[in-house]
C-alpha cells in the first residue's frame, strides 16, 4: 500500500512526461488515498502489486449491482472518460455533475497511468462543463498533462463522437466511462456506436457515501 501511495503522489503522470502536481496537490492526493485505505480497511498484508485491486474491490458496496462491471485498473491504453452534466446559470457545477466528477477522480487515482477525458460543452457564463471539470480535477492533484478537454459536445451522441476523436489522437484504445446510473445504458450505446470499446462503467451510485463526500 505504501508503494502504491508513493507512486501516485510522486509524479502523477503518464509515462513520466507530465510535470508533477504542486506540493499541496500531492498532499491532497496522498491524503485522499490514505482516506480511501482507511475507509475500506485494506489489509496490511496487501502487496504493492495487488493494492490497487484491493482498494478497487472495496469501492463497490456489498450487495451493490454494477451497471457494467467494476472499474478496471489499467494502463495508458485505457482512458477515464467523465461525461458532463448541465451547469447552473452562474457556471458552477450541479450536484449530479460533481458526483460524476468525484467518481472519475477515484478511478483516476486508482489508474494513475490512464489519461482522463472530460466531455461536455453547453457553456454558462463563458465556461463549459468540460472546462469546469478539468479545473476541479487539476485543483485536486490530477496532473494537467493527463486531462484532455472535449468542450464541444451538447448531447450524449456528441460526447461519444468527439471523445472518439480524442482517443484516436492520443492512441488510446478503450475507456472506463463515468456517468450517472440512469444515464449509463444510453452512454454505453452511443460510445459503442462511435466505435469506442467500453471496458467498464462507473457511476457515483457504486461508491460508498464516504467516498462520494471526500474533497470539496
Amino acid at each position: 500500500m505504501d508503494a502504491f501511495v508513493h507512486a501516485l503522489t510522486q509524479g502523477n503522470s503518464v509515462a513520466g512526461k507530465h510535470r508533477s502536481p504542486a506540493p499541496r496537490s500531492r498532499r491532497r492526493v496522498g491524503g485522499a488515498l490514505l482516506g480511501l485505505a482507511a475507509v475500506f480497511a485494506v489489509p496490511a498484508t496487501a502487496s504493492a502489486d495487488n493494492a490497487p485491486e484491493s482498494l478497487l474491490a472495496g469501492l463497490i458496496p456489498a450487495g451493490a449491482t454494477a451497471v457494467a462491471g467494476p472499474p478496471a485498473v489499467r494502463g495508458p491504453e485505457t482512458a477515464v472518460v467523465v461525461l458532463g452534466y448541465g451547469l447552473l446559470p452562474d457556471g458552477s457545477m450541479r450536484p449530479e455533475l460533481l458526483d460524476r466528477l468525484r467518481a472519475g477522480y477515484v478511478q483516476a487515482l486508482l489508474a494513475p497511468a490512464s489519461p482522463v477525458i472530460v466531455t461536455g460543452g453547453n457553456p454558462r457564463q463563458g465556461v463549459t462543463e468540460a472546462a469546469v471539470m478539468a479545473e476541479w480535477l487539476i485543483a485536486h492533484g490530477i496532473a494537467p498533462g493527463r486531462v484532455h478537454i472535449e468542450s464541444r459536445a451538447g448531447s450524449t451522441v456528441q460526447n461519444a463522437e468527439f471523445t472518439a476523436l480524442i482517443l484516436r489522437d492520443i492512441g488510446v484504445r478503450d475507456a472506463v466511462v463515468v456517468t450517472s446510473a440512469d444515464h449509463m445504458a444510453r452512454a454505453r450505446l452511443q460510445f459503442d456506436a462511435a466505435g469506442i470499446v467500453v471496458i467498464a462503467g462507473l457511476t457515483p451510485e457504486q461508491l460508498p457515501a464516504l467516498v462520494r463526500q471526500f474533497g470539496p
